[in-house]
């Protein structure tokens, strides 16, 4: 069958990149969904502002004129002047087991990332660590977790015979609500929470936390500069997450500490709906909604979307705060279990945390390199 690769270009050839993915994981019940009214606006550069520090390309491979391939090449020049290097990326790479289509997607963004100057190739990765980062290598036996990646097992070993080896490694913990959490973490909660120097702000309904998004993600601009792959958001990237996320969010998993007004931490997480976003298979309309709701009531995990202690206050028990007061929320909730964020190999202090409060690996990610 003849192989052709071609950029997309046309409103068709959009809607064919963004949809690909649900053909390709048809059946596969460890998959989750994405919202196509949220890649719409994500894959497109009018409307996406991450785009605007980037040189870009989005391909589609075709067998006999039938879609079997996408893959997203990317250079984020903020991010190469920033850290001085010269990196392109390959991202939301989608194929069948097909390691011609693999082979002929990778060598068409290596030979791109070349004639722009790059010296090395990395990815699965997109404009920041904001996205999906690498391959799942390990943990397909767990259900999947919102806004990681889901992919086949074939899919790294075929990223591997293109000749990519590990940049990186990061993982998914789970804390495990079945034991009894120790009573003196707990008298270092009242302790701590007990400061006049702090706010320790919890929210009820959306309108209470709507004044808070934009300075949370200030703080995370500021508690973020030293992570792999990240990239300060602009204030205008600030307020189209604040829409994005701010209708879905749920109050009880948004925990802030602020002082004099400012945001010096935060945790926000959210249910594990993973069973509504499969049954609303990427539209909210005219019933997916109902069951994303629906499974968020009733989800027995809760996920660590985002959380962050700006550095001159880290390493003063805030973080136990955070992090007891998302357990309190889930037991209050009937839930069993809390998952981190994607949290690095290298994050020995998050590691040590991890060992401490008895959580264990469920899922691993794994970033490739190749020099060009």
């Amino acid at each position: 069958m003849t192989l052709v690769l071609k950029d997309v270009s046309t409103k068709g050839e959009y809607k064919e990149f963004i949809c690909l993915p649900e053909k390709i994981h048809k059946g596969h019940e460890a998959w989750l969904p994405p919202l196509y009214m949220d890649e719409k606006i994500f894959f497109n550069p009018k409307k996406n502002h991450s785009f605007d520090a980037c040189d870009y390309r989005l391909i589609l491979a075709y067998k006999n004129s039938v879609a079997v391939g996408r893959i997203m090449g990317l250079i984020n020049n903020k991010y190469n002047e920033m850290n001085g290097v010269k990196n392109a990326r390959f991202g939301f790479i989608e194929t069948f087991n097909d390691a011609e289509v693999v082979h002929a997607l990778i060598a068409e963004v290596e030979k791109w990332g070349r004639q722009k100057g790059m010296t090395k190739m990395v990815g699965p990765y997109g404009f920041s660590d904001r996205e999906p980062q690498g391959l799942l290598i390990e943990g397909f036996e767990y259900e999947p977790v919102i806004d990681s990646a889901c992919n086949f097992e074939y899919m790294p070993l075929l990223i591997e015979k293109e000749g990519y080896t590990k940049e990186l490694d990061c993982g998914i913990y789970r804390y495990p609500l079945s034991s009894p959490i120790p009573d003196n973490l707990f008298k270092i909660y009242d302790r701590i929470t007990s400061r006049k120097d702090l706010q320790f702000i919890e929210f009820k309904n959306k309108r209470h936390v709507k004044p808070w998004i934009v300075q949370v993600f200030r703080a995370m601009n500021t508690s973020f500069r030293d992570i792999y792959g990240f990239v300060p958001m602009t204030e205008t990237e600030m307020h189209e997450m604040a829409k994005k996320y701010l209708p879905v969010l749920d109050m009880e998993f948004i925990k802030v500490i602020a002082k004099e007004g400012k945001v010096i931490g935060f945790i926000i997480s959210m249910p594990n709906m993973y069973k509504g976003m499969q049954k609303a298979k990427g539209r909210l309309f005219p019933f997916g909604l109902l069951h994303i709701l629906k499974a968020m009531k009733t989800a027995k995990t809760v996920s660590v979307m985002l959380g962050a202690i700006v550095p001159e206050y880290q390493k003063k028990g805030l973080d136990l705060y955070l992090f007891l007061s998302t357990v309190k929320s889930a037991l209050k909730r009937g839930m069993t279990s809390v998952d981190t964020h994607v949290v690095m190999e290298k994050n020995y202090n998050m590691m040590d945390e991890f060992d401490r409060h008895r959580a264990f690996l469920i899922k691993k990610f794994r970033v490739y390199q190749k020099a060009l």
